[in-house]
């Protein structure tokens, strides 16, 4: 043995060949933490002064090769100065550059998912041979940051700057062809063949028919462009990713920057551009959001894991109701093979609902990401019926009728009476009492809310409501099958609103007080979009549906009168009266038209601005600022009364909610981050400016005391 740690091991093999081995005890994956990187400083080392070696073969003991660094260190590590971060990179670049110097041939034998320092390992060495089934990429822009370990400088020098653009940028994992295509990787096989493929090449660099020095130079040299093929290859991409990424996302276009500093340099001279570059990007508000969410999503698949231990399975399942809604249900559940049962009370609804999923289906067909064949196995798993018949062999029932409680009360009573005992019952219900609901059931224990969000293939959330006498097995049940059907479930308790529209509608409250005080509501769309949402309020509203939007408000407001009650009529109240339901019906604030392409185009109608007059006090000039404090507090504060209620467990889930269920902007990390990132006293103070708007302005005494003691919801 020529090394032996905790996470690393060096052994002569055949022939001469050393063997190092990544295998970190204790984890079902490798990572690049501070003992892996400890370890590989100390084996590089070892194998500098080893004797007789011939070549080495870089393998991993687990499934995959390595995941990419241990990012739960990342929040330590980036609140350092920002001369501690280049100087850490430094140090673990040299540990690379060292294994690319080693005085004999080496290869990289990628067996599974390969991503960030992982594959920054595999570009170290001189050769890489790639499982069929593998796949390698740099994600690191999806956390605010870009590759720091060489992935800059050796992957542009490796595939051209074009591609290494586009990977890096792009943060995708790439499979095993498109890596080969590349010149990421110089060979693909099947799985078995792996190690005897990464020995062939050692064999053949022995026999001089492979020249390692030269393919290792060329890694260390400069980018082989001129000066005007330079400036075109960069100045370009950077107007492109620019435009792609946007103003909030600034990694993608600074890690541009950098590989066109160092595109004139040898490596060493390279890595250090790079790792200077790389602090500055750690140093940022959006890097530290977007980290937080990592580890937020993290905290919510354990959770989800620890449910799923006690679930029953999901063989069969059905949904009632087959509109939109319940197309979208059957379609999600189908296309990750659970076979759902799709009823409905007429033939129409069910055409509309078969149609929803084929139009889903076809979209994937037509984008090359489906067969004909895959997408009729699909429809095959959706069976539509107009009775109960089949309903004795279902698991789980989602329910998704109109949102009227006592058109759901029936429905949910009759299913009950139609499936086994031991059947779960889901209600989709955005804003109605699961523990009301549940009332009319004579298994209440049996049923809980799922809150789908619209449109369901393409929303990630699902909130799994736990009424007063919903058991643990439901919970657990419902929240396999949400995962197995591709979503992230977060448990919350009941209440008016669940979790995210009880925080939307102070959102919505502070945008019916803008209006009220004279603001236009177009500004505060440009200006909420600035701020990073996906779109307005106003658009919002019109997305989401002025009928909709109604009656969910007043269900708030009966909820919670002292703070969601909306004296006289709201700028909501008008284009609802109006029949402007928004793009369902193509106006609202705005009007709607169809594009070329069939999608629904926003334009201005000044016809709003006369219907809203009656509600609007006096016309005022508001500031951007303004703007965003009067949105942004109301929905903090409602935020920090889930949390505080017992509506949701913890901050991470609160925040991961808002991200996933409303685009609350990543790079703010959610509303309790976005409160951290303010500080809680500031944040208190800005509240109290506006007191006069009354208790949807009011900070907590909790959050006061948080104020006090100089505590933060994270870290």
């Amino acid at each position: 043995m020529i090394y032996e740690g905790k996470a690393i091991t060096v052994k002569e093999i055949e022939g001469g060949i050393a063997q190092l081995n990544f295998d970190l005890q204790g984890e079902s994956v490798n990572k690049f933490n501070r003992l892996t990187i400890e370890e590989l400083r100390a084996a590089t080392d070892k194998l500098k002064t080893a004797k007789n070696i011939k070549g080495l073969v870089v393998t991993s003991g687990k499934d995959s090769f390595i995941v990419g660094a241990d990012i739960t260190e990342f929040t330590e590590l980036f609140a350092g100065p920002e001369e501690e971060l280049i100087a850490n990179n430094l140090a673990a670049n040299a540990i690379f550059s060292d294994i690319e110097d080693l005085p004999f041939p080496s290869v990289t034998a990628i067996n599974g998912i390969a991503l960030g320092g992982g594959f920054e390992m595999c570009l170290s060495t001189d050769f890489r041979v790639m499982s069929s089934k593998a796949k390698v990429g740099l994600p690191e822009v999806k956390l605010g940051i870009f590759p720091g370990f060489g992935g800059t400088v050796r992957l542009s020098r490796l595939i051209g700057a074009d591609n290494a653009i586009e990977w890096i940028c792009m943060g995708s994992e790439q499979r095993a062809d498109k890596a080969l295509k590349a010149g990421a990787v110089d060979a693909v096989v099947e799985p078995a063949k792996l190690m005897d493929a990464a020995l062939a090449i050692l064999s053949e660099c022995e026999a001089g028919k492979l020249n390692f020095e030269a393919r290792r130079e060329e890694k260390k040299g400069k980018l082989l462009l001129n000066a005007m093929e330079s400036m075109m290859t960069f100045e370009t991409a950077k107007g492109f990713v620019a435009g792609q990424a946007g103003k909030n996302y600034p990694a993608p276009v600074e890690a541009i920057k950098v590989m066109q500093k160092h595109a004139g340099l040898p490596r060493d001279k390279a890595v250090e551009v790079e790792a200077k570059g790389f602090a500055k990007m750690a140093k940022t508000s959006v890097a530290a959001c977007l980290v937080q969410l990592f580890l937020n999503d993290q905290e919510l698949k354990k959770k989800a894991k620890q449910y799923e231990a006690n679930a029953q399975d999901v063989k069969l399942s059905a949904v009632l109701g087959a509109g939109i809604m319940g197309g979208g249900v059957a379609y999600q559940s189908a296309l990750k093979g659970t076979p759902i049962l799709m009823k409905d009370i007429n033939h129409a609804g069910l055409e509309l609902g078969l149609s929803e999923a084929k139009k889903l289906l076809v979209k994937r067909v037509d984008k090359g990401r489906m067969t004909p064949a895959d997408m009729a196995d699909v429809l095959n798993r959706i069976t539509p019926t107009l009775t109960y018949g089949s309903f004795d062999e279902v698991d789980l029932v989602v329910e998704a009728v109109v949102e009227n409680p006592k058109v759901k009360g029936a429905v949910l009573a009759e299913t009950e009476s139609n499936v086994r005992e031991d059947t779960i019952i889901t209600s989709n219900t955005s804003t109605i009492s699961i523990t009301s609901l549940a009332k009319n059931l004579k298994r209440p224990e049996n049923f809980c809310g799922m809150h789908f969000f619209n449109p369901v293939h393409m929303m990630p959330l699902v909130e799994v409501i736990r009424g007063e006498k919903t058991s643990e097995k439901a919970i657990a049940t419902t929240v396999a099958y949400a995962k197995a059907m591709g979503k992230n479930p977060i448990v919350v308790n009941d209440c008016p609103g669940f979790l995210v529209n009880r925080i939307l509608f102070p959102y919505f409250g502070g945008f019916i007080g803008l209006v009220r005080d004279g603001a236009d509501f177009q500004q505060v769309d440009k200006v909420m979009e600035r701020f990073g949402w996906p779109m307005g309020p106003a658009y919002l509203l019109d997305v989401v549906g002025m009928d909709t939007a109604k009656h969910a408000g007043e269900v708030m407001a009966e909820g919670f009168p002292e703070r969601m009650k909306h004296e006289g009529t709201t700028a909501i109240d008008v284009m609802f009266d109006n029949k402007r339901f928004g793009q369902k019906n193509n106006l609202g604030f705005y009007r709607y038209e169809l594009d070329r392409k069939g999608k629904q185009k926003k334009l201005v109608d000044e016809e709003t601005y006369s219907l809203i007059k009656p509600v609007v006090q006096a016309q005022k000039e508001f500031s951007d600022e303004e703007i965003i404090e009067r949105m942004m507090v109301p929905l903090c504060l409602e935020t920090v009364r889930c949390l505080e209620d017992g509506i949701v467990e913890t901050p991470a889930e609160a925040d991961m909610g808002l991200v996933y269920g409303i685009g609350f902007p990543p790079f703010r990390g959610g509303a309790l981050r976005y409160i951290d990132s303010i500080g809680v006293a500031e944040f208190c103070k800005i509240a109290d400016k506006y007191a006069d708007l009354g208790a949807l302005y009011q900070p907590t005494e909790g959050l006061r005391e948080m104020a006090k003691a100089g505590k933060k919801f994270f870290g």
